[in-house]
């Protein structure tokens, strides 16, 4: 054999080792490193729910205002103690503009209290008047067998009924005259020297001291009255959480779901209510249609103020002994609904039939059993071992991926 001849046999023979190498090391080794991330079918309870996040629009904590400014000479309470509705809680002695806006006030009041015994004695006056008129048309109509066509008859009848509609006009003029006296007195309190609590309860946040002023500045912008908060009263109200629903997720939700809630305020705490209202009317905003839905707290929490921020996971449905598998599982292949399953390191394709799903997962109806493996995600397929790439471009190391591989 020439020399030539020789050369070119152990060139060809390098090639065809070098392309063996090539497609064992990377082309077979890459069809072969396709990992996949699994779960098994579990069987438990699954809770679907809907969420949706807002605030807090009533807590147990009323406040106490006032409306005027000055400095605060008597203080009757402290925080921790037991309060009753009007019961006195600070003095203020009111500066040079409090003491005017008072005294507008007190005028207003006196006007109305005036006005309602005015009212009063009107009704007084049209009372006497309507028995008159009816003891008129009695004696002088029914009792001397007047013919209901004489004019006697009916002049005494009209006067009778006249009294009657007279005294029960006054009847409304007597309520608005209290409606009235009862504004101004609420008006008048705002502007009292006296503070007094708004509602029964225990005083928290109280912040003033005998002899702190309350400025001006704090109580007024422009010509509008502000009111200045110098405490809480604690209730035992319920807090109450509004959240708003989608057009998708309303229909799902019905008065008396239960709920779970957490707080920005409180991220390791989990809160219990139920669903309490819905407005079905809902509002629109830039195009988006949003459904408010009131949810209360089952225990009070005296640590839930106003317009805290809110998560309420309303509870649809639960059951109990269902077979499920993590929602990732769940494909749609072709229009139908399949679970791609792992037996013996091969990948199978299963139609199921799912139910309802939640945090947990998706329930599977039919088409699985309990303790099988399915398949969440694909997490490679073209992973290899070594750190260089080839000429091709195909990586040839590295360290592995997690999961399943064969």
């Amino acid at each position: 054999m020439s020399k030539k001849k020789t050369m070119l046999i152990i060139i060809a023979v390098l090639v065809l080792a070098g392309g063996y190498f090539v497609y064992t090391k990377f082309f077979k080794q890459t069809a072969a490193a396709a990992q996949y991330q699994t779960a098994t079918v579990q069987k438990g309870t699954l809770v679907e729910t809907v969420s949706a996040s807002g605030a807090v629009t009533t807590a147990n904590n009323t406040p106490v205002v006032t409306q005027v400014t000055g400095k605060i000479t008597k203080l009757y309470v402290n925080n921790g103690d037991a309060v009753t509705v009007s019961q006195p809680i600070a003095v203020i002695e009111l500066d040079q503009a409090s003491q005017q806006k008072y005294l507008q006030q007190l005028a207003s009041y006196q006007s109305a209290q005036n006005s309602l015994t005015s009212a009063t004695n009107s009704e007084l006056t049209l009372r006497s008047a309507m028995l008159t008129a009816e003891d008129n048309f009695k004696k002088g109509a029914i009792e001397k067998g007047k013919d209901p066509d004489s004019v006697t008859y009916i002049t005494l009848k009209e006067a009778m009924k006249a009294a009657e509609h007279s005294y029960e006009n006054q009847q409304n003029v007597i309520h608005q005259s209290q409606l009235s006296l009862s504004s101004a007195a609420l008006s008048l309190q705002q502007f009292s020297p006296t503070i007094k609590a708004p509602i029964s309860g225990t005083i928290t946040g109280l912040f003033l001291q005998e002899g702190s002023v309350i400025p001006a500045q704090a109580v007024s912008s422009g010509t509008q009255t502000l009111s200045q908060n110098i405490a809480y009263i604690t209730t035992s109200n319920l807090p109450i959480v509004s959240v708003s629903l989608t057009e998708i997720d309303i229909p799902k939700v019905q008065i008396g779901n239960k709920a779970t809630l957490t707080f920005d305020a409180f991220p390791d705490k989990t809160f219990t209510g139920r669903v309490f209202s819905i407005n079905t009317t809902g509002s629109v905003s830039s195009g988006v249609t949003s459904y408010p839905t009131t949810i209360i707290l089952d225990t009070e929490n005296p640590g839930i103020y106003a317009n805290m921020s809110a998560t309420a996971n309303i509870i649809i449905t639960s059951k109990d002994n269902v077979l499920y598998v993590p929602s990732a599982a769940v494909i749609s292949q072709n229009g139908e609904t399949v679970v791609r399953t792992l037996v013996d390191e091969q990948v199978n394709t299963v139609p199921v039939v799912t139910g309802i799903s939640s945090d947990e997962g998706t329930e599977i109806v039919s088409g699985l059993n309990e303790g099988d493996v399915v398949v969440t995600a694909v997490i490679s397929s073209t992973t290899s071992t070594s750190g260089t790439s080839s000429p091709f471009g195909i990586r040839t190391g590295g360290g592995g991926f997690g999961g399943r591989g064969f």
